[in-house]
């Protein structure tokens, strides 16, 4: 198929891009199509008529195991992170996290995600689950979905590696099984010596099996917990070939700006990668302080500092978060809001956040992208520049994998009906 009068960003002008057995072929001027190709050479054609084409966007961050279970047992009427994981707990105690609920859930969940533009998804799985059925339902859905969206597993110990019966050996079962990377909640474990000596586990995980490393680091209102540090001195000691990313890492909003001076460059050294979930932790943090944070990392001082930086939706109707639908360009609106990141050189990359940094986490950019040769991966977006698809949270008019069409939708359109009214 070919994909013509597409907006490419980072180039002037429109663009014809040819797409051949799967894989992006050459990308000329408008109306330059290579002198081999006819129009009865191609089977199939999208005008993009001047709109972005981008690469699919990426969820750096979510629980497709959870989704779906919100009201399940009870609703989180706190709010809390600590009630969320009470309730989770409850679901698994009364045997209502099933292979067959996890699977359908997570389907629609992916599918609805895929509505929206998404083409890669970081999930992390309840490993602390003694039959592992959680993992079981993922490690099936990401073989069932791959024609239509890739799907990376993190071995996820909601209830912490050390303090959890068996939850060392269920971490690296899950990690066997077949799991991309391995994770953990240091912050949860009974003290700081734990805290410290399951990321040393995570890191040991990590080198034996060769998988990337995604952890929950820090997603506590507590400017004294600080395993961002130890992630990062493991990091630089240990120099895995893998990406090392921390996810949510807000207690970083409360962190003393000396400490925070310190603190970068080590990140930086270390090549930490950050997925951050705003409009989840704006949720779920600050509740009860006086003033109120705004309980979500320092995305622009991370950013500034040339630091990796994906965002993530977290969660779709879970006990951790009522609402959501896999909408990144609703992430990216309220991320950029949150971290004061409205200004003309943060606008002009917005998407950033969550296509080519998400793919980065994902250590997915040798095959990534609009480019001669990668495989064929994009979507039309219902807008010109990446102010407007945050602006107009642009809708995605088509969704190409492996240069096949996934879904073509209509731009929006508007009958008036009454005099003086004009569409926008």
């Amino acid at each position: 198929m070919d994909i013509i009068n597409a907006t490419l960003k980072g180039r002037e002008g429109h663009w014809d891009i040819r797409i051949d057995d799967g894989v992006f072929g050459a990308i000329v001027p408008a109306g330059q199509r290579a002198s081999d190709t006819s129009d009865a050479d191609r089977s199939e054609r999208f005008d993009a008529a001047g709109r972005l084409v981008v690469a699919p966007f990426v969820d750096a961050h979510i629980h497709l195991d959870y989704a779906g279970t919100e009201g399940l047992t009870r609703r989180n009427d706190s709010g809390t992170l600590f009630e969320a994981t009470q309730i989770r707990a409850e679901q698994k105690e009364r045997g209502l996290i099933t292979f067959d609920r996890v699977y359908d859930n997570a389907l629609s969940a992916a599918r609805l995600a895929v509505s929206k533009g998404t083409g890669f998804i970081r999930s992390q799985v309840d490993t602390t689950e003694d039959d592992l059925t959680s993992l079981k339902a993922l490690l099936q859905l990401r073989e069932d979905v791959k024609d239509w969206v890739q799907i990376q597993i993190v071995a996820f110990p909601q209830n912490t590696v050390l303090s959890y019966p068996n939850g060392r050996e269920l971490l690296e079962q899950a990690v066997a099984m077949g799991a991309d990377a391995v994770g953990g909640v240091p912050h949860l474990e009974a003290t700081r010596e734990d805290g410290v000596a399951s990321l040393e586990y995570i890191f040991d995980l990590a080198e034996k099996y060769g998988v990337a490393i995604d952890v929950h680091c820090d997603e506590i209102d507590d400017k004294q917990s600080g395993f961002i540090e130890v992630m990062a001195a493991l990091a630089s000691q240990r120099r895995l070939d893998v990406s090392v990313t921390a996810s949510h890492a807000v207690a970083m909003a409360y962190y003393a700006e000396g400490y925070m001076a310190k603190l970068v460059p080590n990140l930086l050294a270390a090549d930490i990668h950050f997925a951050i979930c705003p409009t989840e932790n704006l949720h779920l943090q600050g509740r009860d302080m006086v003033p109120a944070p705004r309980g979500v990392a320092p995305i622009k001082r991370l950013t500034d500092a040339g630091l990796n930086v994906a965002f993530g939706q977290d969660s779709i109707a879970d006990p951790f978060y009522p609402v959501g639908e896999g909408n990144l360009l609703r992430i990216l609106e309220a991320g950029l809001h949150v971290g004061h990141m409205l200004s003309g050189r943060h606008l002009d990359q917005a998407l950033d956040f969550i296509t080519t940094h998400g793919a980065k986490n994902l250590g997915i950019e040798d095959h990534y992208g609009i480019e001669e040769g990668k495989p064929a991966h994009c979507i039309v977006l219902d807008c010109t520049t990446d102010q407007e698809a945050v602006q107009h949270q642009a809708a995605v008019l088509c969704s190409v994998r492996h240069g096949r069409t996934v879904f073509t939708r209509r731009p929006e359109s508007y009958e008036t009906r009454m005099d003086g009214f004009a569409a926008p």
